[in-house]
């Protein structure tokens, strides 16, 4: 039903998290991030509330990832059905897998990254998803989605997948990039590739116009100079 990674930059320190599945707006529910702090994927039988509860173990008490989910997971009576993946800021990293997963799942840590999916064609898929994170280059963005091309061609899930988001967090209390296709009959994550690389030109834009209204480049509408 679902595969993503979660990953951080070793140079700027982002967290972010790529995702695709077969279910309508995966993106709504499943990616979590929280800069400084950490990524999370929530998946499977999706309950949305483990990834903000990560979040707030990681930023608040400081937690590793692997502390903070298996505190999470102590108050899910559901955990069992449940996938969910975790890197913190400092790169550490946590998964876990309910014996109520679905289908054929999988879950990988790499250097920084976690991957992790059911429903998979292959176990493969997640092989093939951390090892295009390890060695691919440019910005975090560029390798998340490197990664969930792979899995594509790995074979992604047993069906097809229809939405697909990526999400990123800096130093800001606020994801800087979070980007989203809901529904798409045909490939939902090569619109999201379009998506970033029309949005990864304009995202420092962005963040300067939040912090610095004075300082932030022209908006480039009608009247404005």
């Amino acid at each position: 039903m679902t595969f993503s990674i979660v990953g951080r930059c070793q140079s700027t320190g982002q967290l972010g998290v790529a995702i695709s599945s077969s279910s309508i707006a995966v993106a709504a529910r499943c990616p979590w991030v929280l800069g400084g702090a950490g990524a999370v994927a929530s998946q499977n039988i999706t309950l949305p509330a483990l990834g903000s509860s990560v979040l707030e173990l990681l930023g608040r008490d400081g937690l590793s990832a692997a502390q903070a989910l298996e505190q999470a997971l102590a108050g899910d009576a559901w955990r069992e059905y449940r996938q969910v993946t975790v890197i913190d800021g400092q790169g550490r990293t946590a998964l876990f897998t309910g014996k109520e997963a679905l289908g054929v799942y999988h879950a990988v840590e790499g250097m920084h990254c976690v991957a992790a999916g059911n429903l998979l064609a292959s176990t493969g898929v997640i092989d093939a998803m951390v090892r295009a994170f390890e060695t691919a280059h440019g910005d975090l963005g560029d390798r998340l989605m490197v990664a969930m091309h792979a899995a594509v061609a790995a074979g992604g899930e047993a069906g097809p997948v229809h939405s697909a988001g990526l999400k990123i967090a800096a130093d800001v209390s606020w994801p800087i990039a979070d980007l989203r296709v809901d529904w798409a009959e045909d490939d939902p994550i090569g619109q999201l590739d379009a998506l970033w690389r029309a949005y990864k030109p304009q995202m420092n834009d962005y963040l300067v116009r939040a912090l610095n209204p004075t300082v932030a480049p022209s908006y480039g509408v009608p009247g404005d100079e």
